[in-house]
């Protein structure tokens, strides 16, 4: 499959697929089309309408993981980001970040999470999901720390 779909406008399924981790320890963090229609619609109903609001491009940190990666990295085994209804986004700055957080909890979405690495870390991201299924919580946790 190429790497090069495009999933919307402004939103290429590398940017979903591209990992670090994955390249280092060798592992193939290729969809299947299932995924790639979920990333679709996390595109389309999430990532979009973001990205007008936010008049700038949404930077993609990760994406879809396979089982392998998602343990390499240290993902939950339900991580949304195995079937690619997740994506973690990059903020321009805290302050950025808590008006897209603000914003997108008037959106339809499944899960947001407002995260950050450590309790030291003074770098922040957003989870966000999207369930085509259309069983979508509405869930934002706020203050998350990885460990």
């Amino acid at each position: 499959m190429a790497k090069d779909i495009i999933l919307s406008e402004h939103f290429r399924l590398s940017e979903f697929t591209n990992s670090y981790m994955a390249k280092r320890l060798g592992i193939d963090n290729t969809p299947s089309l299932a995924v790639v229609s979920n990333l679709q619609q996390l595109c389309r109903h999430v990532l979009e309408p973001l990205r007008q609001y936010a008049g700038c491009p949404i930077i993609i940190s990760s994406g879809y993981r396979c089982p392998s990666l998602n343990q390499a990295v240290g993902g939950v085994s339900k991580s949304q980001h195995l079937v690619g209804e997740a994506a973690d986004i990059v903020l321009p700055s805290t302050a950025v970040g808590r008006q897209w957080l603000c914003w997108l909890m008037d959106q339809k979405f499944d899960q947001l999470i407002f995260e950050r690495a450590s309790v030291k870390s003074t770098t922040f991201w957003i989870h966000v999901s999207y369930r085509q299924d259309g069983h979508n919580r509405q869930q934002v946790i706020e203050g998350l720390t990885k460990i």
